[in-house]
């Protein structure tokens, strides 16, 4: 009789341990799972390439922009004042997530320009004003850079 009860004891020490484990695990499933979620843009988009667009201007026709995104965090940032200048004006800096965790925000390496921010979506790149927001209005869809990679084949195209 004796002898059974520490076999008694390990086993129902066992079974709740068990049943302790068991109730746990989910909490630790979720953690996991919002952990993997905190950077989901960086990810599931495969953000790195060259965006290209016609951004609206004040005292011109269009800001011809281009945008290369590197996988080290780095750009290349040029734009044209179409109908005020033939110039390129070409600007490099690391750009960084934001908190919003689908937002980058560019720094330049020159000190005097101005950080911008943009929306990352699937192939497309969506500037922001100074407060991180969209812009509005009829123009509002002009603020975006489609990504256009030479390496990137359209659908519906076979290769040869």
């Amino acid at each position: 009789m004796q002898t059974l009860k520490p076999k008694l004891k390990k086993t129902l020490a066992f079974l709740i341990a068990s049943s302790v484990y068991m109730t746990c695990y989910p909490v630790f499933a979720e953690t996991t799972a919002d952990i993997q979620g905190i950077h989901h843009e960086q990810t599931s988009l495969d953000w790195p390439g060259l965006y290209f667009g016609f951004m609206p201007c004040a005292d011109c026709r269009g800001m011809k922009t281009t945008l290369a995104l590197n996988k080290n965090h780095t750009y290349v940032l040029s734009t044209q004042y179409v109908g005020k200048s033939i110039r390129e004006f070409v600007e490099k800096g690391k750009f960084d997530w934001s908190d919003k965790k689908d937002t980058i925000v560019l720094t330049p390496r020159k000190g005097d320009a101005t950080p911008q921010q943009y929306l990352v979506g699937e192939d497309k790149l969506t500037k922001l004003d100074e407060n991180g927001n969209p812009f509005n209005g009829e123009l509002a869809e002009r603020y975006t850079l489609r990504r256009n990679d030479v390496t990137k084949q359209p659908e519906g195209h076979a290769s040869h």
